[in-house]
């Protein structure tokens, strides 16, 4: 594909949400999703009002227009995922049909303070038994910390449980089910990661191998897990530790603050966005907050990503090295957003990310020797 142009395979109804913040706004303003919005594009949007009919997922689409970058698509389009469905018992119905036994990790509450329950999806090896010592990973989905599900990385929590590792799906609180904010969504994470560690011998894990990965906001959120140990909260620090050992990310969003030699970031759109994070947006912001005790990362990422561009990523390496931590960028020439994800169709990205994250993981013992092929690896 060329540059910023994006190849997005359409999938049911919630599937599609949970990769809402991938959608370039050319798509969005098309109306070729069947998606009519409403908005202006300044520094004062309108609100905006949002109606979805989903393509048939055999439909495959792409765009050359131009996408919207990830802090601006925060910024401009705050009314477009309230739209979005809540998690219901089909979510459950179809992660268990992929084969995931569920349990609950962490009793929390809404912005309204109305309890919530938040799962863990968790793939298990044949014939796994509690008492064992496997490697373990936690994914967190994408959907700019508004929407999204699960379901998003059942694929590779079924690849990695075929391997030999315990491989879990985790939900998060979001702003169009929780009215959280992305701080919270952050606490979830982080509890997601202790509540591994916690009950290690439960889920036959070995708490010394523990790893965090995730998509876009996802991808962010498993960041913080490993680098803003500072964020723990009093509770936390008494249960364990939540900074995984690895980190796996896709398209992540690293940088949330002005990056040195960049264009300064337009100053109301930061105070919205401090709005949305809950708290200022540097403090949340990995690239800001790295010292030299970050995990192993490896992260993949399109060079025509319009949503979070690749400059960001390239800085976070940079950054991740000079403080003399682990960090291999895996660059897709071409490829924009959600690049990565499993599709129903042609899965060549998924498949050549997916063996990149094996190699990671058996360079550090996570897996073993692999014979999984390697097709077309990123440049």
């Amino acid at each position: 594909m060329s540059r910023g142009q994006q190849d997005l395979s359409c999938d049911r109804l919630d599937y599609n949400l949970s990769k809402q913040d991938c959608f370039p706004l050319s798509l969005l303003d098309s109306g070729r999703f069947g998606l009519s919005v409403t908005h202006s594009i300044g520094p004062d949007p309108s609100p905006v009002h949002a109606s979805f009919t989903m393509p048939h997922s055999s439909t495959r689409l792409s765009s050359t227009g131009p996408g919207i970058h990830f802090l601006t698509w925060l910024l401009l389009l705050p009314g477009l995922a309230a739209s979005a469905v809540a998690q219901t018992p089909a979510i459950k119905a179809r992660m268990r049909q992929a084969g995931a036994t569920v349990e609950t990790y962490r009793s929390t509450h809404d912005a309204e303070g109305n309890q919530v329950r938040l799962n863990a999806y968790i793939f298990y090896p044949e014939d796994h038994q509690s008492g064992q010592r496997r490697a373990a990973i936690v994914f967190f989905f994408g959907g700019g910390w508004r929407s999204g599900s699960p379901v998003q990385f059942a694929e590779h929590c079924k690849h990695l449980a075929s391997r030999g590792m315990v491989a879990v799906a985790a939900d998060y609180r979001v702003a169009s089910r929780h009215q959280s904010q992305a701080k919270d969504s952050v606490d979830d994470a982080k509890a997601a990661v202790r509540w591994l560690r916690v009950n290690a011998d439960q889920l036959g894990i070995d708490p010394n191998r523990v790893a965090a990965g995730g998509g876009s906001a996802g991808g962010h959120l498993a960041a913080c897990t490993g680098i803003m140990a500072g964020s723990e909260t009093k509770e936390g620090r008494q249960a364990g530790s939540s900074r995984p050992d690895a980190m796996v990310l896709f398209n992540p969003a690293v940088a949330l603050a002005e990056v040195e030699g960049r264009a300064p970031l337009d100053p109301e759109r930061m105070k919205t966005l401090a709005d949305r994070i809950g708290i200022a947006p540097v403090k949340l912001s990995p690239l800001h907050q790295l010292d030299g005790k970050a995990p192993p990362t490896i992260i993949f990422h399109g060079t025509a990503d319009t949503t979070v561009p690749y400059w960001t990523v390239e800085a976070f390496q940079d950054a991740m090295r000079k403080e003399g931590n682990r960090c291999e960028l895996v660059g897709y020439q071409g490829a924009g957003h959600g690049f990565f994800n499993y599709r129903n169709g042609k899965n060549d990205a998924y498949q050549s990310t997916l063996a990149a994250m094996d190699d990671f993981l058996v360079s550090l013992g996570f897996l073993d020797e692999k014979t999984l092929e390697n097709p077309t690896k990123g440049d």
